[in-house]
Protein backbone atom coordinates (compact mmCIF):
# COMPACT_ATOMS: atom_id res chain seq x y z
CA UNK A 1 0.00 0.00 0.00
CA UNK A 2 0.98 3.66 -0.31
CA UNK A 3 1.82 5.55 2.87
CA UNK A 4 3.52 8.73 4.04
CA UNK A 5 6.57 7.97 6.17
CA UNK A 6 8.70 10.14 8.40
CA UNK A 7 12.13 8.93 7.32
CA UNK A 8 14.22 11.39 9.34
CA UNK A 9 13.36 13.94 12.01
CA UNK A 10 13.79 17.04 9.86
CA UNK A 11 10.25 18.38 9.76
CA UNK A 12 7.55 18.33 7.06
CA UNK A 13 10.01 18.13 4.18
CA UNK A 14 11.33 14.83 5.52
CA UNK A 15 7.99 13.05 5.01
CA UNK A 16 8.07 10.77 1.97
CA UNK A 17 5.27 8.88 0.20
CA UNK A 18 6.42 5.31 -0.37
CA UNK A 19 5.12 1.81 -1.01
CA UNK A 20 5.10 -0.33 2.14
CA UNK A 21 3.68 -3.76 2.98
CA UNK A 22 0.02 -3.80 3.94
CA UNK A 23 -0.31 -4.01 7.73
CA UNK A 24 -0.67 -7.30 9.57
CA UNK A 25 -3.86 -7.45 11.62
CA UNK A 26 -3.22 -8.83 15.13
CA UNK A 27 -5.99 -10.77 16.84
CA UNK A 28 -8.61 -8.47 18.30
CA UNK A 29 -7.73 -5.50 16.08
CA UNK A 30 -9.66 -3.71 13.33
CA UNK A 31 -8.40 -3.07 9.81
CA UNK A 32 -9.77 0.07 8.15
CA UNK A 33 -9.62 1.10 4.50
CA UNK A 34 -8.76 4.77 4.90
CA UNK A 35 -10.91 7.23 2.96
CA UNK A 36 -9.59 10.36 4.68
CA UNK A 37 -7.02 11.22 7.36
CA UNK A 38 -6.92 14.32 9.52
CA UNK A 39 -3.71 16.36 9.78
CA UNK A 40 -2.95 17.94 13.15
CA UNK A 41 -0.26 19.96 14.93
CA UNK A 42 1.09 16.86 16.73
CA UNK A 43 1.90 15.41 13.28
CA UNK A 44 4.16 18.41 12.69
CA UNK A 45 5.85 17.89 16.05
CA UNK A 46 6.28 14.17 15.33
CA UNK A 47 8.05 14.99 12.07
CA UNK A 48 10.72 16.78 14.13
CA UNK A 49 10.84 14.38 17.08
CA UNK A 50 9.39 17.08 19.33
CA UNK A 51 6.19 15.34 20.44
CA UNK A 52 5.93 13.52 23.78
CA UNK A 53 5.55 10.25 21.87
CA UNK A 54 8.80 9.66 19.95
CA UNK A 55 8.60 6.69 17.56
CA UNK A 56 11.89 5.96 15.79
CA UNK A 57 11.95 6.60 12.02
CA UNK A 58 10.73 5.35 9.71
CA UNK A 59 7.13 5.56 10.90
CA UNK A 60 3.77 6.51 9.44
CA UNK A 61 2.12 9.48 11.18
CA UNK A 62 -1.61 10.16 11.22
CA UNK A 63 -3.66 9.89 14.41
CA UNK A 64 -7.20 10.16 13.05
CA UNK A 65 -8.98 8.64 10.08
CA UNK A 66 -12.35 7.86 8.60
CA UNK A 67 -13.13 4.99 6.29
CA UNK A 68 -14.65 1.53 5.98
CA UNK A 69 -14.01 -1.54 8.13
CA UNK A 70 -12.16 -4.26 6.19
CA UNK A 71 -11.55 -6.70 9.10
CA UNK A 72 -13.40 -6.72 12.44
CA UNK A 73 -12.91 -9.08 15.40
CA UNK A 74 -15.85 -11.01 16.78
CA UNK A 75 -17.59 -9.31 19.69
CA UNK A 76 -16.29 -5.84 18.81
CA UNK A 77 -19.69 -4.51 17.73
CA UNK A 78 -18.17 -3.72 14.33
CA UNK A 79 -18.95 -5.34 11.00
CA UNK A 80 -17.12 -5.45 7.69
CA UNK A 81 -18.36 -2.53 5.59
CA UNK A 82 -19.19 -0.22 8.52
CA UNK A 83 -18.50 3.49 8.02
CA UNK A 84 -16.30 4.59 10.90
CA UNK A 85 -14.01 7.23 12.33
CA UNK A 86 -11.00 6.08 14.33
CA UNK A 87 -8.08 7.24 16.43
CA UNK A 88 -5.14 4.90 15.67
CA UNK A 89 -2.39 7.15 17.22
CA UNK A 90 -0.08 6.43 14.27
CA UNK A 91 -0.39 4.96 10.80
CA UNK A 92 -3.30 7.02 9.46
CA UNK A 93 -1.46 8.57 6.50
CA UNK A 94 -1.85 5.38 4.47
CA UNK A 95 -4.36 3.41 2.44
CA UNK A 96 -5.04 1.07 5.37
CA UNK A 97 -4.55 1.28 9.12
CA UNK A 98 -4.93 -1.08 12.10
CA UNK A 99 -6.73 0.20 15.20
CA UNK A 100 -7.93 -0.98 18.60
CA UNK A 101 -11.72 -1.50 18.34
CA UNK A 102 -12.21 0.66 21.46
CA UNK A 103 -10.95 3.60 19.36
CA UNK A 104 -13.18 2.94 16.34
CA UNK A 105 -16.48 4.81 16.27
CA UNK A 106 -19.64 4.60 14.14
CA UNK A 107 -19.87 7.48 11.68
CA UNK A 108 -23.37 8.93 11.14
CA UNK A 109 -24.61 8.68 7.56
CA UNK A 110 -24.91 12.47 7.24
CA UNK A 111 -21.21 12.96 8.06
CA UNK A 112 -18.75 12.67 5.15
CA UNK A 113 -15.48 10.78 5.45
CA UNK A 114 -13.58 14.08 5.24
CA UNK A 115 -15.62 15.47 8.13
CA UNK A 116 -15.26 12.21 10.04
CA UNK A 117 -11.48 12.45 9.84
CA UNK A 118 -11.73 15.96 11.33
CA UNK A 119 -13.54 14.80 14.47
CA UNK A 120 -11.46 12.58 16.79
CA UNK A 121 -8.54 14.81 17.77
CA UNK A 122 -10.14 18.25 17.79
CA UNK A 123 -13.72 17.61 18.85
CA UNK A 124 -12.93 15.09 21.56
CA UNK A 125 -10.19 17.35 22.93
CA UNK A 126 -12.60 20.28 23.04
CA UNK A 127 -15.34 18.12 24.53
CA UNK A 128 -12.97 17.20 27.36
CA UNK A 129 -11.77 20.79 27.70
CA UNK A 130 -15.17 22.45 27.89
CA UNK A 131 -17.15 19.77 29.71
CA UNK A 132 -14.68 18.01 32.00
CA UNK A 133 -12.06 20.66 32.69
CA UNK A 134 -13.91 23.91 32.00
CA UNK A 135 -17.25 22.94 33.58
CA UNK A 136 -19.07 24.94 30.91
CA UNK A 137 -22.61 25.92 31.87
CA UNK A 138 -25.38 27.08 29.57
CA UNK A 139 -25.39 30.85 29.16
CA UNK A 140 -21.69 31.36 29.88
CA UNK A 141 -19.31 33.39 27.70
CA UNK A 142 -16.41 31.62 25.99
CA UNK A 143 -13.40 33.23 24.29
CA UNK A 144 -11.58 31.05 21.73
CA UNK A 145 -8.04 31.77 20.53
CA UNK A 146 -6.87 30.43 17.18
CA UNK A 147 -10.54 30.41 16.33
CA UNK A 148 -10.15 29.67 12.62
CA UNK A 149 -8.06 26.53 13.19
CA UNK A 150 -9.13 22.96 13.79
CA UNK A 151 -9.27 23.21 17.58
CA UNK A 152 -10.76 26.69 17.38
CA UNK A 153 -13.64 25.83 15.06
CA UNK A 154 -14.40 22.70 17.10
CA UNK A 155 -14.47 24.72 20.32
CA UNK A 156 -16.79 27.31 18.76
CA UNK A 157 -19.27 24.70 17.59
CA UNK A 158 -19.32 22.71 20.82
CA UNK A 159 -19.65 25.80 22.99
CA UNK A 160 -22.54 27.04 20.83
CA UNK A 161 -24.23 23.63 20.91
CA UNK A 162 -24.09 23.74 24.71
CA UNK A 163 -25.64 27.20 24.96
CA UNK A 164 -22.63 29.54 25.28
CA UNK A 165 -21.93 32.91 23.70
CA UNK A 166 -18.64 32.69 21.79
CA UNK A 167 -16.02 35.38 21.18
CA UNK A 168 -13.50 34.32 18.54
CA UNK A 169 -9.95 35.68 18.35
CA UNK A 170 -8.20 35.51 14.95
CA UNK A 171 -5.10 36.98 13.33
CA UNK A 172 -6.64 38.47 10.16
CA UNK A 173 -9.89 39.25 8.37
CA UNK A 174 -9.87 36.11 6.22
CA UNK A 175 -9.72 33.95 9.33
CA UNK A 176 -12.48 36.08 10.86
CA UNK A 177 -14.81 34.88 8.09
CA UNK A 178 -13.97 31.25 8.93
CA UNK A 179 -14.73 31.80 12.62
CA UNK A 180 -18.06 33.46 11.83
CA UNK A 181 -19.04 30.60 9.52
CA UNK A 182 -18.17 28.16 12.32
CA UNK A 183 -20.76 29.92 14.49
CA UNK A 184 -18.93 32.56 16.57
CA UNK A 185 -21.16 35.33 17.91
CA UNK A 186 -18.40 37.96 17.82
CA UNK A 187 -14.98 38.00 16.18
CA UNK A 188 -12.03 40.21 17.16
CA UNK A 189 -8.45 40.48 15.96
CA UNK A 190 -5.64 39.17 18.17
CA UNK A 191 -4.04 42.61 18.25
CA UNK A 192 -5.94 44.41 21.01
CA UNK A 193 -8.30 41.52 21.75
CA UNK A 194 -8.43 42.23 25.50
CA UNK A 195 -9.89 45.72 25.07
CA UNK A 196 -12.22 44.59 22.28
CA UNK A 197 -13.65 41.76 24.40
CA UNK A 198 -13.93 44.15 27.35
CA UNK A 199 -16.12 46.44 25.27
CA UNK A 200 -18.23 43.58 23.94
CA UNK A 201 -18.88 42.26 27.46
CA UNK A 202 -19.40 45.72 29.00
CA UNK A 203 -16.32 45.14 31.12
CA UNK A 204 -17.60 41.92 32.70
CA UNK A 205 -15.24 39.59 30.83
CA UNK A 206 -15.72 35.96 29.85
CA UNK A 207 -16.17 32.80 31.88
CA UNK A 208 -13.85 30.56 29.86
CA UNK A 209 -10.84 31.13 27.60
CA UNK A 210 -9.91 28.27 25.25
CA UNK A 211 -6.20 28.66 24.45
CA UNK A 212 -4.42 26.35 22.00
CA UNK A 213 -1.96 29.13 21.12
CA UNK A 214 -0.04 30.22 24.24
CA UNK A 215 2.69 32.77 23.66
CA UNK A 216 2.53 36.43 24.55
CA UNK A 217 -1.27 36.75 24.61
CA UNK A 218 -1.56 34.63 27.75
CA UNK A 219 -1.50 37.45 30.32
CA UNK A 220 -4.15 39.44 28.47
CA UNK A 221 -6.25 36.26 28.34
CA UNK A 222 -6.16 36.13 32.14
CA UNK A 223 -7.26 39.77 32.21
CA UNK A 224 -10.33 38.98 30.08
CA UNK A 225 -11.67 36.50 32.64
CA UNK A 226 -14.61 37.34 34.87
CA UNK A 227 -14.37 36.32 38.57
CA UNK A 228 -14.33 32.52 38.85
CA UNK A 229 -13.27 32.31 35.20
CA UNK A 230 -11.23 29.43 33.78
CA UNK A 231 -8.40 29.57 31.23
CA UNK A 232 -8.04 26.22 29.46
CA UNK A 233 -4.48 25.45 28.36
CA UNK A 234 -4.70 23.19 25.30
CA UNK A 235 -1.45 23.80 23.45
CA UNK A 236 1.27 26.17 22.32
CA UNK A 237 1.06 26.65 18.57
CA UNK A 238 2.70 30.07 18.98
CA UNK A 239 5.83 28.16 19.96
CA UNK A 240 6.52 29.60 23.41
CA UNK A 241 5.16 28.37 26.75
CA UNK A 242 3.90 31.24 28.92
CA UNK A 243 4.43 31.58 32.65
CA UNK A 244 1.74 32.41 35.22
CA UNK A 245 2.09 35.07 37.90
CA UNK A 246 -0.11 33.38 40.45
CA UNK A 247 -1.05 36.60 42.22
CA UNK A 248 -3.36 37.23 39.25
CA UNK A 249 -5.21 34.02 40.06
CA UNK A 250 -5.58 34.94 43.72
CA UNK A 251 -6.73 38.53 43.17
CA UNK A 252 -9.49 37.64 40.69
CA UNK A 253 -10.40 34.12 41.87
CA UNK A 254 -9.60 32.62 38.48
CA UNK A 255 -8.21 29.26 37.39
CA UNK A 256 -5.59 28.16 34.86
CA UNK A 257 -6.59 24.63 33.90
CA UNK A 258 -4.48 22.08 32.04
CA UNK A 259 -6.22 20.10 29.30
CA UNK A 260 -4.33 16.85 28.75
CA UNK A 261 -6.99 14.86 26.90
CA UNK A 262 -4.72 12.00 25.85
CA UNK A 263 -3.17 11.58 29.28
CA UNK A 264 -6.65 11.44 30.82
CA UNK A 265 -8.46 8.96 28.58
CA UNK A 266 -5.58 6.50 28.13
CA UNK A 267 -5.88 5.70 31.84
CA UNK A 268 -9.67 5.32 31.65
CA UNK A 269 -10.86 2.65 29.22
CA UNK A 270 -14.23 3.50 27.77
CA UNK A 271 -14.08 7.25 28.38
CA UNK A 272 -13.38 8.16 24.77
CA UNK A 273 -16.36 6.11 23.52
CA UNK A 274 -18.64 7.91 25.98
CA UNK A 275 -17.38 11.18 24.53
CA UNK A 276 -18.12 10.01 21.00
CA UNK A 277 -21.62 8.89 21.96
CA UNK A 278 -22.16 12.40 23.36
CA UNK A 279 -21.24 13.91 19.99
CA UNK A 280 -23.37 11.67 17.78
CA UNK A 281 -26.75 13.38 18.47
CA UNK A 282 -25.14 16.77 17.79
CA UNK A 283 -23.69 15.46 14.53
CA UNK A 284 -26.98 13.93 13.45
CA UNK A 285 -28.78 17.19 14.22
CA UNK A 286 -26.25 19.24 12.24
CA UNK A 287 -25.15 21.23 15.30
CA UNK A 288 -21.60 20.07 14.68
CA UNK A 289 -20.38 20.59 11.13
CA UNK A 290 -16.58 20.18 10.97
CA UNK A 291 -14.92 22.95 9.01
CA UNK A 292 -12.69 21.48 6.28
CA UNK A 293 -10.14 24.05 5.24
CA UNK A 294 -8.53 21.95 2.54
CA UNK A 295 -8.50 18.41 1.16
CA UNK A 296 -5.11 17.35 -0.20
CA UNK A 297 -3.89 14.12 -1.74
CA UNK A 298 -1.48 11.91 0.17
CA UNK A 299 1.28 13.07 -2.19
CA UNK A 300 0.82 16.60 -0.79
CA UNK A 301 1.43 15.58 2.83
CA UNK A 302 4.50 17.81 3.15
CA UNK A 303 2.56 20.86 2.01
CA UNK A 304 -0.29 20.01 4.40
CA UNK A 305 2.11 19.82 7.35
CA UNK A 306 3.78 23.09 6.32
CA UNK A 307 0.38 24.83 6.17
CA UNK A 308 -0.15 23.92 9.81
CA UNK A 309 3.42 24.60 10.87
CA UNK A 310 3.36 28.08 9.31
CA UNK A 311 -0.13 28.83 10.66
CA UNK A 312 -1.75 29.23 7.24
CA UNK A 313 -4.32 26.50 7.83
CA UNK A 314 -7.95 27.19 8.57
CA UNK A 315 -10.37 24.57 9.80
CA UNK A 316 -9.09 21.03 9.35
CA UNK A 317 -6.70 19.87 6.65
CA UNK A 318 -7.54 16.38 5.41
CA UNK A 319 -5.54 13.94 3.28
CA UNK A 320 -7.08 11.42 0.92
CA UNK A 321 -5.07 8.35 -0.20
Amino acid sequence: MRAAQVTRLDGPDAVEVVDVPAPDVPDGQVLIDVAAAGVSFPDVLLSRGEYQMKPPPPFIPGAEVAGVVRVAPAGSGLEVGDRVAAFPFLGGFAEQVVCDPALVFPLPENVSFEQGAALPMNYLTCHFALRQRGRLAEGEKVLVHGAAGGIGTAAIQLAKAWGATVYAVVSDDAKADVAREAGADEVVLAEGFKDAVGELTSGHGVNIVVDPVGGDRFTDSLRTLAPLGRLLVIGFTAGSIPEVKVNRLLLNNIDVVGVGWGAFWTERPGFIRKQWDDLVPLLEAGQLDPVIGMVRSLDEVGAALRDIDERRATGKIVLTP
